[in-house]
């Protein structure tokens, strides 16, 4: 049995109806990645810097990791990413492309996160969010899915 994709391309009005919903950031603590992990995000994806200027959102129960104490966020997801499953380009089209994205699958943790900088596992990061990419609300994957394009992911 095939495993439906959770990932789907969608329309301008419905991205951003999942966006700015507040159930977009799942957990107890909503924070924007620091501006020096950012750049080191460019830096690992072969960017000039400065490329990246939309807010890089995470939310989860915890905002540490649990063994170093570093604050966590998307500099974790984009190196666990590239460790794991996806290549430097789709990651930076992900983030900088213009095609509007919406993921149907809110986790209670982001499967298989590594601390960037001791390689602990992380098992409290929920959800994370950019200009063109969001979780949406339990509660809509239907609807989503019936105003997006094929699944992507």
């Amino acid at each position: 049995m095939k495993k439906q994709k959770d990932t789907h391309p969608v329309s301008d009005p419905v991205f951003r109806a999942v966006y700015d919903s507040p159930a977009s950031l799942p957990g107890r603590n909503k924070w924007v990645t620091r501006e020096q992990d950012v750049r080191k995000i460019e830096e690992i994806l072969g960017m000039p810097q400065k490329t990246i200027g939309a807010p890089l959102w995470v939310s989860g129960d915890r905002k540490r990791c649990p063994k170093c104490r570093r604050e966590t966020n998307w500099l974790d997801i984009v190196s666990s990413a590239l460790d794991q499953v996806h290549s430097r380009e789709l990651i930076a089209q992900v983030i900088l492309g213009e095609q509007k994205y919406v993921n149907t699958e809110a986790p209670r943790a982001i499967a298989g996160l590594k601390c960037f900088q001791c390689k602990a596992l992380i098992d409290n990061l929920r959800s994370f969010k950019c200009h063109n990419w969001a979780y949406a609300k339990t509660s809509t994957p239907q609807s989503v899915a019936e105003h997006s394009g094929p699944s992507l992911i």
